[in-house]
């Protein structure tokens, strides 16, 4: 019996048929492709002396660098088979691997890694999945805060975990939360690793997504306890992190794998040709050469040239059935075969190679991307056959034939079979060799793949758990956009980020919202609206400041259009934060009062509650006091009827902003406390270290320098506890601040120093701006005014490039003593007085009045003390006036004495 599919043909195979099949693949070749590790002794050492550190209960990073088919698996697998053999008298490791499948993937490197941790199979009811993963986090964690950690976990593996108080506390706060799933994945292994050393296998991460790769950034730089983590990439890593082999710093060990040399490379050829009579032959030896030459130490090109000799004749079984593997060599072959030249002479070759119905299922293959299903092969192959009368399910002839040929292509490696799959039910693979898929692809024609595109799409919209997992809804959207669905491409991609972002993927859910929303057009109005919304959000998270602008502007003009007053109320509010953000106080303000009557006009309490809060902020940074007060103390009392914790403890953390600014120490100190005190309860550890941070800088305030750096210090833990990088650095600028308050200008420098490179690192502009203007004051207290200098400089051209004003005149008014102090001359003694009026003017014009005081007070006393004023008279009644006006602002504002001559702008609150 034939049964018909499209073009194809498939039968059942014959013992004769199956005997060719057998040949042509060299399937006995294969039981002797593999050869003994060489030329990789001291890598292994390094392997081994690393696991012995980490059984003394010390954690240990080796990263693998080595380009395609140099043999990093290898190495690994070799590893890891050595540790079970020597069980006896040892504990047994725990080994777990992830691997990165494409860059659409935002945490998939943990999810496989987690996947083989809890033991969840291909197909596992999901409430059955989750009630084993509850299981075994309680068993690590002996019943400790378990709703947390499945929660965060669940996130990762795509199980959706009920909610417990703290995971509630911190729905709304993206950033928090993505930090708190670090720290709690974080514990989680380092509890894991109690019971037996772990070993953590992350494969392919030049193909990891950003996000991946920064939370196992975190885990490199922070885990402890009995862990090895295992990295392996092609070099192009480290061109995407070039600080790659400093993360982890001692600990972390970088090797990269080389070529083989010809004595190794030849004895493993001579291995893999041990099937060939006589191994010490000429014949054998010339087929060694060939290969050697071909693959330039490269051990799966030797392995590969095995396959192409059996591909090309000239090596043939002597009986393809046997158990043992005898070869004859056809030398006479070998000069006439068109051997390659070059690796992609050798994928042509293997391509060539194939028949007519491998080479069709593969070029489906190609269509579906770097993973395919063997579900979607059946899709694909049916899309122009009609149904059958009577559709008999029991008949599965092409499903089993398509199942017989991959069968045959993994023997012969052209494809891996995955051992889980992403749908249930199916099978998936991956091209062992990424450039033969390319090469399969680059010979279809554009309406072919078109067509083979919008099938795929189709089979995929119906396969289980597609509409709950972002990297589905990716790869489907991709295929509906190749497919000419432009449309509903764009939805699916809006879909994904909303996923994205909803686990905290800020990186991920930008792209997917700027891939969907220019596919939409002028269409889905609605989805249009909640996704510019989000993408403004990310956006903003990510410090892309203009673009954010631009989505949330968008945003009103599509709420406006439709008369949404609530949706047009968020839009002015998010403006208005960014218009603060950066210093344009006056364009926040107007956004402010806009957001606020549309709220209310549409009785929207917590939107009224939060912009009056916003405004209490505004005016807080306006040096506004009085005013600010009475907002945020509306605000305050609002959030406390809505019953919102965490939003109340943000009120209070602003009020006490606010009171330390204007000299009520006492109530600005109750506030904090009253505000630690709720984000303890509620686990914010994002607020607590918010918290301690302005408690310390109120004791800075007071002179109390060994208080605030005790405070300082408790916020370091915490934010390196939670993997707070970029709080970490602001929390080392206020630490230098204190240090030469006190009079340690050289432990301050010190400090100040380890702020600036992390932020350099992290890319925070503002914050290595903050930095270098603590170290120029620095500098110049020890007296190095060269330096300060070139410090402050350098911080005055990035708080102007982030067009953050409020710390642009702050740093022009230190760049103007500094340059005062230096005594340099006339044409110093101008740029000074210059530097001083361009801080005045920006103070002015962003309302500002604490420190255009400030600048008032420093730029008077540099009038009547530099000997070229003190004579001018015009100069000294301009100082005057500027005291006069100083002291009026500062008694109005009731700010205390030592505020006064302060030099940093207060804190920016949450």
């Amino acid at each position: 019996m034939v049964f018909h599919i499209g073009k194809l043909q498939w039968g059942h195979p014959t013992r004769d048929a199956l005997r060719m099949s057998v040949q042509k693949a060299g399937l006995g070749s294969l039981l002797h492709t593999r050869a003994s590790l060489l030329g990789r002794g001291h890598e292994m050492g390094v392997l081994e002396e690393a696991l012995t550190q980490v059984r003394e209960g010390n954690t240990r990073i080796v990263t693998l660098l080595g380009g395609a088919g140099i043999g990093k698996t290898r190495l690994i697998q070799d590893f890891i088979l050595r540790q079970r053999e020597r069980r006896a008298g040892m504990t047994p490791v725990k080994v777990f691997r992830g691997s990165s499948r494409d860059l659409t993937t935002s945490y998939g490197l943990f999810a496989r890694l987690l996947r083989a941790r809890f033991g969840l199979v291909e197909g596992m009811d999901p409430e059955q999945a989750k009630q084993q993963v509850r299981a075994q986090v309680a068993k690590v964690l002996e019943d400790r805060k378990v709703g947390d950690v499945v929660y965060f976990l669940g996130q990762l593996l795509d199980l959706p975990f009920p909610e417990s108080p703290l995971t509630r506390a911190v729905r709304d706060d993206a950033n928090q939360a993505d930090l708190l799933r670090r720290a709690v994945f974080k514990s989680f292994i380092e509890a894991d690793a109690h019971s037996a050393p772990l070993v953590l296998v992350f494969d392919d991460l030049q193909h990891a997504h950003e996000d991946s790769l920064e939370l196992l950034r975190y885990l490199l730089e922070y885990l402890t306890g009995g862990v090895l983590l295992i990295c392996s990439a092609r070099p192009e890593l480290l061109v995407r992190y070039e600080d790659w082999d400093r993360v982890g710093e001692d600990r972390h060990d970088l090797i990269e794998l080389m070529a083989l040399d010809d004595d190794d490379a030849s004895d493993m050829m001579g291995e893999l040709l041990a099937p060939c009579p006589d191994p010490d032959s000429e014949a054998v030896q010339k087929l060694v050469d060939a290969a050697c030459a071909f693959a330039g130490g490269n051990p799966a090109m030797l392995e590969q040239m095995v396959r192409i000799y059996h591909d090309v004749g000239v090596l043939t079984e002597e009986d393809p059935l046997s158990d043992e593997p005898r070869w004859t060599i056809n030398l006479e072959r070998l000069s006439s075969a068109q051997l390659p030249l070059t690796i992609d002479d050798a994928g042509s070759a293997r391509i060539a190679a194939l028949d007519t119905e491998e080479r069709r299922l593969l070029e489906y293959a190609a269509v579906m991307g770097s993973i395919f299903w063997r579900g979607g092969f059946i899709a694909m192959m049916r899309a122009d056959e009609e149904a059958p009368d009577f559709w008999d399910p029991t008949l599965e002839e092409d499903d089993e034939k398509v199942a017989e040929i991959l069968g045959d292509l993994v023997d012969r490696d052209y494809i891996l079979r995955l051992p889980d799959s992403t749908f249930p039910g199916t099978e998936e693979y991956i091209f062992k060799h990424n450039k033969e898929r390319v090469a399969i692809e680059q010979r279809m024609s554009a309406a072919m793949k078109t067509r083979h595109h919008r099938t795929i799409a189709d089979w995929m919209e119906h396969q289980a758990n597609i509409h709950s997992n972002e990297e589905y809804l990716a790869m489907l959207a991709n295929h509906r956009e190749r497919g000419g669905e432009p449309y509903q491409a764009g939805l699916t991609f809006l879909h994904a980020g909303n996923l994205a972002r909803a686990r905290y993927a800020h990186a991920s859910a930008s792209e997917y919202y700027e891939r969907g929303l220019p596919l939409l057009g002028e269409g889905a109005v609605a989805q249009r609206l909640e996704a510019l919304h989000n993408y403004g959000d990310v956006l903003q998270l990510n410090g892309r400041v203009d673009d954010a602008l631009a989505a949330f502007g968008e945003m009103l003009t599509l709420a406006y259009r439709l008369d949404l007053r609530g949706k047009g109320g968020a839009a002015h509010n998010r403006i208005g934060r960014l218009y603060r953000e950066i210093g344009s106080l006056e364009e926040a303000s107007q956004h402010f009062e806009t957001a606020l009557s549309l709220f209310e006009s549409t009785k929207d309490a917590r939107g009224v509650a939060s912009t009056i809060d916003d405004v209490g902020k505004l005016h807080w940074m306006k040096g506004e006091y009085d005013l600010a007060l009475r907002k945020l103390r509306n605000g305050l009392e609002r959030r406390q009827a809505l019953g919102d914790r965490r939003s109340i403890a943000v009120s209070l953390n602003n009020l006490g902003l606010v009171l330390k600014d204007s000299g009520d120490f006492s109530q600005a100190l109750a506030a904090f406390n009253e505000s630690l005190a709720i984000r303890r309860e509620i686990g914010d550890l994002v607020g607590v270290v918010l918290s301690l941070t302005h408690l310390g800088s109120v004791a800075q305030s007071l002179n109390e320098i060994d208080r605030a750096l005790q405070l300082y210090e408790e916020a370091r833990e915490t934010a390196k506890e939670i993997g707070d990088r970029n709080r970490l650095a602001l929390i080392l600028t206020q630490m230098g601040e204190a240090l030469y308050t006190g009079g340690h200008p050289q432990k301050a420098i010190d400090v100040l120093r380890q702020a600036e490179e992390l932020c350099d690192e992290l890319g925070d502009k503002l914050g290595l701006a903050e930095a270098l203007r603590g170290l120029g004051k620095a500098y110049m207290l020890q007296g190095d005014l060269a330096r300060a200098r070139d410090c402050i400089g350098r911080a005055v051209d990035l708080f102007a490039s982030v067009r953050s004003k409020v710390m642009l005149g702050a740093a022009l008014r230190t760049l103007g003593e500094i340059t005062a102090a230096g005594g340099w001359g006339a044409a110093h003694t101008k740029s000074a007085r210059e530097y001083y009026a361009r801080s005045v003017a920006i103070f002015e014009q962003t309302g500002n009045e604490v420190e255009l005081a400030r600048t008032y007070k420093v730029y008077a006393r540099f009038l009547q003390t530099e000997p070229e004023y003190t004579d001018d008279d015009a100069a000294q009644d301009e100082a005057k006036q500027m005291q006069g006006r100083a002291e009026e602002i500062f008694s109005r504002l009731r700010v205390s004495a030592a505020e006064r001559s302060g030099q940093q702008p207060a804190v920016k609150a949450p």
